[in-house]
């Protein structure tokens, strides 16, 4: 499994280095330095603005009591239901010149050109930057939230013995603890932008991941895509290095005698009213606002849209998702379950390498998946050809095959993570026990541990499906002949301009998106509960 989960990335790197056409010095010369440039202010603005966005908000939720607090607590994790490319679609109709913001203004100021006055450029670099932070910040937020609430209770007390006020005891003290926590949400949300496909091309902001696709699928050079591809590759390493450097001389540890026990400390006044407004403010641009347009939009055009072609889109990403999550649930129990019964440095290893799709981007994924099937395909039609007179024409690379596989390649980590979680919750002594009353490893397997996990490989399979629901940049590049997905449908009439055709489809997605949310949410609010034996001050009490 682990061979077959690294085949993509070894193809691109192949294909990168002995390209039939090698255009690599002609890309150093004329784009690839743009590409590059665009990209990393790209990373280093959305990275920025998750960052302060996501630490905030989870500071602020967890040590503060302020209006609406208990509701913002999960509400601020909404906007990852939502596709960057969705609300950059949205946002963008909203805020050009013919949009109605634009237009009220002209109307309230009696202004008639857009030379008389002056709006930021939604279609730019800082439209990017300010619309993919706004949905990838909760990747820092989840994070965040949990570390500060398993963090020990006695922490601030002790610091404020010491002589420090508050804020110093959050950035010398609670910070340091949060600090892998957050480096992983940041980690997450870069590689989410390095991914992304749609917001960019719709910006007309040239990243790496758009000039893959201008070099391969415009250009007709799959070389050429795959040595793009390649620099991709070395950005996501990048990317999963910068934290373990960072830290490898470190060690973070805490106490594990009052978790999530300590008091908040109640906001009163205008602090209150800035706390609630630091909170909702993601909440309404990142959420409210956008499912707003999409209900309206897809309530106003909802007879144009729900056509027998719609349906069939949405059977279509139905049954890719479904059985690509199935696959990765499945596999992600047989990783879990040779961990449990082999711990070895190899199988560790093996489940590492399986966990590597995450880290790769969409497009980059699908073209290492494409070269091995085509090579395949093109191996049994010239075999057939030359021994029964027949041809085979495209077996698995034309079909929706190659779309499950990269999805269960790009979404194996997150189910290995989730069913591990489970396994580790099951004490061994029940595997013990099953082997004295004469059960095998596939028997206890079945038997015993399926139905003590089965919530989280159910939220595993959840997770991965919705994951499947979003992902754009690998369906387009894999997608056969007359084969479209809801994401590919949203993307095609919002490139045209044509948001409110495509707003139905884009309600779906988001639909899907919102269970897991919620899961999320219930998971991190039990696990930042204390143990009944171990009470603690009510939340809402004063620190001393």
């Amino acid at each position: 499994m682990a061979a077959l989960c690294l085949l993509p990335v070894a193809a691109v790197l192949w294909l990168a280095l002995f390209p039939s056409e090698n255009i690599w010095p002609h890309l150093i010369a004329t784009t690839l330095p743009g590409y590059i440039g665009n990209t990393l202010i790209l990373l280093a603005g959305v990275g920025a603005s998750t960052l302060l966005t996501g630490v905030a908000t989870a500071r602020l939720v967890t040590a503060c009591e302020f209006p609406l607090r208990k509701q913002l607590e999960w509400l601020l994790l909404l906007p990852l239901a939502i596709p960057g490319y969705v609300i950059a679609y949205l946002y963008t109709d909203l805020l050009e010149f013919a949009g109605p913001v634009q237009h009220a203004l002209r109307a309230v100021f009696n202004w008639r050109l857009a030379s008389d006055y002056w709006f930021p450029e939604v279609r730019s670099m800082g439209g990017a930057v300010m619309l993919l932070g706004v949905v990838l910040y909760p990747y820092v937020y989840l994070l965040a939230r949990a570390s500060f609430l398993e963090q020990s209770g006695y922490l601030p007390d002790v610091s404020r013995l010491m002589g420090r006020g508050p804020v110093a005891t959050f950035f010398h003290v609670e910070l340091p603890i949060a600090r892998p926590a957050i480096a992983v949400g940041v980690a997450l949300a870069m590689m989410e932008t390095l991914n992304d496909f749609g917001t960019v091309d719709f910006f007309s902001v040239q990243t790496l991941t758009a000039g893959l696709y201008d070099v391969w699928l415009n250009m007709g050079n799959l070389g050429g895509g795959a040595q793009i591809g390649a620099t991709m590759l070395a950005f996501a390493v990048l990317l999963i290095s910068l934290e373990y450097v960072g830290r490898r001389r470190r060690r973070f540890y805490q106490s594990a005698s009052r978790f999530g026990g300590r008091p908040r400390r109640r906001l009163r006044g205008r602090a209150a009213w800035a706390a609630l407004g630091v909170c909702a403010a993601p909440v309404l641009f990142g959420f409210v606002i956008p499912a707003l347009l999409l209900v309206s939009h897809a309530a106003g055009h909802f007879e144009a849209a729900w056509t027998p072609r719609f349906r069939s889109y949405a059977l279509n990403s139905l049954w890719v998702s479904g059985a690509a999550s199935l696959s990765a649930v499945a596999l992600a129990v047989v990783v879990g379950y040779a961990r449990r019964l082999r711990r070895s440095a190899a199988m560790a290893a093996a489940s590492r390498i399986a966990s590597l799709g995450y880290a790769v981007p969409g497009a980059v994924l699908a073209v290492g998946v494409l070269i091995p099937l085509a090579a395949f395909d093109n191996a049994a039609d010239a075999f057939l050809r030359a021994h029964f007179g027949v041809t085979s024409g495209l077996i698995l690379s034309g079909t929706s095959f190659a779309i499950i596989v990269t999805y269960v390649i790009r979404f194996l980590a997150v189910s290995i993570g989730a069913v591990e979680a489970s396994f580790g919750k099951v004490s061994e002594s029940m595997d013990m026990a099953a082997r004295t009353l004469g059960h095998g490893a596939l028997q206890t397997l079945r038997r015993f541990h399926l139905p003590l996990i089965k919530s989280g490989v159910l939220t595993a399979a959840l997770i991965v499906f919705v994951d499947c629901m979003k992902e754009l940049p690998a369906t387009l590049i894999l997608r056969p002949f007359n084969f479209e997905t809801l994401a590919t449908h949203v993307y095609h009439f919002a490139s045209d301009e044509m948001i409110e055709q495509s707003a139905l489809g884009a309600l779906f997605i988001v639909a899907a998106g919102l269970v897991p949310v919620i899961i999320l949410s219930r998971t991190i609010e039990s696990a930042g509960r204390l143990d009944p034996a171990n009470p603690a001050p009510p939340a809402d009490a004063r620190a001393p």
